[in-house]
């Protein structure tokens, strides 16, 4: 039987909208989990993206398990590996790391994980990953042995989101890494954007409303939303009130 893809429906609707990511490796407590979860349902968050480039905490699963049961919020696998499936997750960005030439994380991987997720009930969203370098060596950088894009290169950023929508892409994420010192350029993002006709994900470095509003304001479909969090966590609630004063003007509700 065909799945359905309400998710993917959800990111092609043509409204801006939040993610948050969380790290495993990164997670505290139970209690603080739950705090960003009531503040998440408070700010009306669109998604939970769960996942990293290296998993050594075995809190995934805990993880997923809780938002799951404490919320409605669809959860997003974001996986660094084949390894770092959970079949309670309701999607699953099937991420081809096409900045990079590494084949494991070009197909390799991805081999490993389809039988999985062929009989798994996870809605496969079918992602281009591009990093772009964002002013300091990330993890992603350096687990998968790749170079990121320059960050004024946009040419080089266009050609290679093309080259992820002809193959058959579903969305483009565009990312500086976790804890970026500088987030991809809006000149960079708008410049992809004008170039492609699915949903653009940006995520990396955007740790202020104004950077959400920058990254918005140039393209961006979707911005996520990581570690800034916790060092201010009435910054999803400022990017909750943009998005939502966005959407207004895009349905044209005044």
């Amino acid at each position: 039987m065909k799945k359905s893809n309400p998710l993917y429906q959800q990111f092609d609707n043509q409204l801006k909208s939040i993610a948050i990511l969380i790290d495993p490796d990164e997670y505290t407590t139970l209690e603080n989990l739950l705090k960003l979860i009531d503040l998440s349902i408070s700010a009306k968050i669109d998604y939970f993206m769960v996942g990293g480039s290296l998993i050594t905490k075995d809190t995934q699963q805990l993880i997923i398990h809780t938002i799951k049961h404490n919320c409605e919020i669809p959860v997003i696998l974001f996986p660094g590996s084949s390894m770092h499936i959970d079949v309670e997750a309701d999607g699953i960005l099937f991420l081809s790391l096409i900045s990079g030439r590494n084949p494991e994380l070009l197909i390799g991987q991805h081999v490993s994980a389809a039988p999985l997720l062929k009989r798994s009930n996870i809605e496969v969203l079918p992602t281009g990953y591009m990093l772009i370098n964002g002013g300091n060596d990330t993890s992603v950088s350096y687990m998968s042995g790749t170079t990121p894009i320059p960050a004024d290169k946009n040419s080089i950023a266009i050609a290679t989101a093309l080259a992820g929508q002809l193959l058959g892409m579903k969305l483009i994420y565009m990312e500086a890494g976790s804890g970026a010192n500088i987030p991809v350029s809006p000149s960079m993002i708008q410049a992809v954007k004008d170039e492609i006709d699915c949903p653009l994900i940006i995520g990396g470095g955007i740790n202020t409303k104004e950077k959400a509003k920058q990254a918005f304001e140039a393209g961006a479909d979707v911005i996520v939303i990581g570690n800034a969090i916790e060092k201010d966590p009435n910054l999803l609630i400022e990017v909750s009130h943009l998005v939502d004063n966005m959407n207004r003007e895009l349905l044209n509700i005044h």
